[in-house]
């Protein structure tokens, strides 16, 4: 199931959307009237906001995005917390036990053999993501490089388990938040240039300038006297949602309740969208579609099921004919969802509902409540939420009980964003999802065939057919579909990325570092990329160079059990065998499990002639990959000499 899932984010979105108010729709303005959406429009923080909004202020912070991020503190969190709130991975055979110590939080990871502790790793947590409603994820600060703890506590359930996509496939510290993911669950933090998730200045939740766009322009108006009558006329210095279109509306909710496989366009970022723009003038959304896509939902799927919906088709309503940001959704009463269903169905009940009276009225008379059931989601466990397809067949009366194992049939991705996508879009969509989500050979073969009927130009042609060939480890199509272009001339880091590992699997390390270089370059914070290109230099016996730039990573974020191995090797080939294994230590201590770096420990311990140990780590080593030929080899040698 994990695997058809649509987008994994560590916590569950707040269910509040954008002003809640009338239709309006001959005030309905156009983009490109709003004076803050001119680059370089300054925004100037929800503190600023409060000095006018103060009664806006004093409720929104109440709400799921206000309570969407902050410091991990006691009075932060909603966990509970004792000798009950550990969890245990199977997959990995690693227990987490979140707690708190002198008003710090921690989580500390750990393994069993009988009754022994082998393994210990403590890690201080941050940040908190989610308002409570329905979870609290956890971050960790390593430098400013921001990073998922691998376990959430699920409110509704009020229990501990493995964060949503970690069960099965642990990668612990290592899901690194990425401007996509905190640009939907915090306001705006400097992200720091050629980096793709350090970041300094770090806001604590969803502020107003998310939903109004930059406020610069709009201070200065206000404190010069320029006052705007907005019961008659559009103040054009600020977006006040309501006197957006209905499209601009949507897009503005669907930026963050829109959750799919997200595609860039060339050039842009995730902050570069500002309300009042259209949605696909950033990045494109794309959603696979099953044969039971009508049935079962993601997490944060509010704007798609929305759109599915009858009432939605057959009328002008929006998030915000029933949602206010402004108020929490816990004090809002389940009189203003039903009014907003009376303003059409206005007749007399008994025409415009079947459901017998009495159940009715057993239930509350709960219009949405039965047309909007409450359930699962397939991307996040342990959490209840509303489904925004309002139809007779998701009605409490109708709904039918679903498989939890059963899946549906792939139909194909659709975009989102747009009525119909290029070639080119739909094969990157692909691509994406590939890389994501579904390590499919008949998702690479639907990209494949948008690509094949793609009628872009070479330069935008280029960097998507490198992808593809990439994703199909085909680097020998890699390099020809390469040849010609020497590092500059590759915009892209990670294109450069791609071409320079198709030469390091081609054994051309040299040119292969060349092409690291590039990448490197473009994303000089992307710490994958410099430890790639220390490999390159490893292999080609630069050692000044790639202790330098080994060395840059681990003073950069030392947590990274990659950078520490390969400059223990480095120190092993200028002849420190006792610092090298010092590094070792670090990167085992860091991931128990990292092969190359026990092998490595074991190659020094050979050269101390340290037989037993050796042995020890070699049977470690082939405790986790029986196969595996270089264990098997060194051991049988040593079985038989000693």
């Amino acid at each position: 199931m994990i695997k058809r899932l649509i987008y994994l984010f560590f916590g569950a979105l707040a269910l509040a959307m954008v002003f809640c108010t009338r239709d309006l729709p001959d005030r309905a303005a156009q983009s490109d009237t709003y004076k803050n959406l001119a680059p370089g429009v300054a925004y100037v923080g929800m503190q600023t906001c409060k000095s006018c909004h103060s009664n806006v202020h004093s409720t929104f912070i109440h709400t799921g995005m206000g309570r969407s991020f902050d410091r991990a503190t006691l009075e932060k969190t909603d966990a509970k917390f004792g000798p009950h709130a550990v969890v245990y991975d199977e997959a990995s055979d690693l227990y987490y036990q979140p707690f708190f110590r002198d008003s710090q939080m921690y989580v500390l990871e750990y393994r069993l053999e009988g009754l022994d502790t082998v393994h210990q790793r403590l890690e201080q947590i941050d940040y908190i993501v989610g308002s409570g409603q329905h979870t609290n994820s956890h971050m960790v600060d390593f430098n400013g490089y921001l990073y998922q703890a691998p376990v959430t506590y699920y409110t509704q359930d009020e229990r501990w388990d493995m964060a949503p996509g970690f069960r099965g496939d642990n990668i612990r510290f290592s899901r690194l938040l990425s401007a996509e993911c905190i640009t939907c669950h915090n306001h705006l933090p400097e992200q720091v240039p050629g980096s793709m998730n350090k970041y300094v200045n770090m806001p604590t939740g969803i502020e107003c300038e998310r939903c109004h766009g930059p406020g610069e322009i709009h201070v200065k108006e206000k404190l010069a006297g320029e006052i705007i009558d907005t019961s008659k006329f559009t103040d054009y210095s600020i977006v006040n949602p309501r006197d957006l279109s209905r499209d601009l509306q949507m897009d503005l909710c669907q930026r963050c309740h829109l959750q799919g496989i997200a595609v860039l366009q060339d050039g842009k970022s995730f902050y570069d969208f500002k309300p009042g723009m259209r949605l696909e003038e950033v990045f494109n959304v794309f959603l696979p579609r099953y044969t039971d896509s009508h049935e079962k939902f993601i997490m944060a799927s509010q704007a798609d099921r929305l759109r599915l919906s009858a009432c939605y088709l057959n009328s002008e309503m929006t998030c915000i004919t029933c949602h206010n940001p402004h108020k929490s959704i816990e004090v809002t009463g389940k009189g203003q969802y039903n009014n907003a269903c009376k303003s059409c169905h206005d007749g007399p009940e008994e025409s415009t509902c079947a459901f017998p009276l009495a159940e009715r009225l057993s239930q509350g008379n709960d219009c949405s409540g039965c047309h909007m059931p409450r359930s699962g989601s397939i991307d996040i466990p342990h959490v209840n939420i509303t489904d925004h397809y309002i139809s007779k067949e998701t009605a409490k009366s109708s709904k039918k009980e679903q498989s939890a194992t059963q899946e549906g049939t792939f139909l194909g991705l659709e975009i989102l964003t747009k009525e119909t996508g290029t070639a080119l879009e739909m094969a990157k969509g692909y691509l994406a999802m590939y890389d994501k989500y579904v390590q499919s050979s008949m998702v690479l073969d639907s990209a494949w065939a948008y690509l094949q009927r793609s009628e872009a130009l070479e330069t935008e042609q280029f960097p998507v057919e490198v992808h593809y060939f990439f994703a199909r480890e085909d680097y020998s199509n890699v390099l020809r579909r390469s040849t010609g272009k020497m590092p500059a001339d590759v915009k892209d880091a990670w294109t450069a990325y791609r071409i320079g590992e198709a030469f390091y699997q081609s054994g051309e390390f040299q040119k292969a570092a060349n092409f690291y270089r590039r990448a490197d370059k473009l994303l000089p914070f992307h710490l994958d990329f410099k430890e790639k290109l220390g490999a390159a230099l490893v292999q080609l016996r630069q050692l000044p160079e790639a202790e330098e730039v080994l060395g840059w990573v681990i003073r950069e974020n030392p947590k990274r059990p990659r950078a520490l191995s390969n400059f223990g090797f480095v120190r092993v080939l200028q002849g420190h065998t006792k610092e090298a294994e010092e590094y070792y230590d670090r990167a085992i201590a860091l991931d128990p499990d990292y092969i190359q770096a026990l092998l490595n420990k074991a190659a020094v311990r050979l050269l101390n002639k340290d037989y037993k140990t050796v042995k020890e780590i070699l049977n470690r080593v082939l405790r986790l990959d029986p196969e595996h030929p270089q264990a098997i080899a060194i051991l049988q040698q040593l079985n038989q000499l000693h």
